[in-house]
């Protein structure tokens, strides 16, 4: 039974890596490159810097959904199918975030039940 578990909590570990390091690709072809600091490198191994990568980019693509709404809200712009595509793609990788969330915190209560 714990061998059983065990393997189960290393296939959603690696399932996890490779949905971080996925959004971090995703979140590096989304944000500017200037949104990184000066020492940071976008692809790095580590998986909380991965999910550090994939929160910025959550969050500058729901920050350039928001003001592509307000341009078209305001008039400034006629682009209402680019704002709603915008929008629909920063709500995607927020609901796509949080199921990555959701899977390590399985994860990590499947670990506390495992017995010393």
């Amino acid at each position: 039974m714990a061998n059983e578990l065990a393997g189960m909590i290393k296939a959603d570990l690696a399932a996890l890596n490779n949905a971080a390091s996925g959004l971090a690709q995703h979140a590096a072809t989304i944000a500017p490159a200037a949104q990184f600091s000066a020492g940071h490198q976008p692809n790095t191994a580590s998986f909380s810097q991965s999910m550090a990568d994939a929160i910025h980019g959550v969050n500058a693509a729901d920050r350039a959904a928001g003001e592509k709404m307000a341009d078209v809200d305001a008039g400034r712009s006629d682009d209402l199918v680019g704002a709603m595509l915008a929008s629909q793609e920063a709500s995607l990788s927020f609901q796509m975030l949080m199921q990555v969330r959701n899977k390590v915190m399985g994860a990590v209560e499947d670990l506390i039940k495992l017995p010393l």
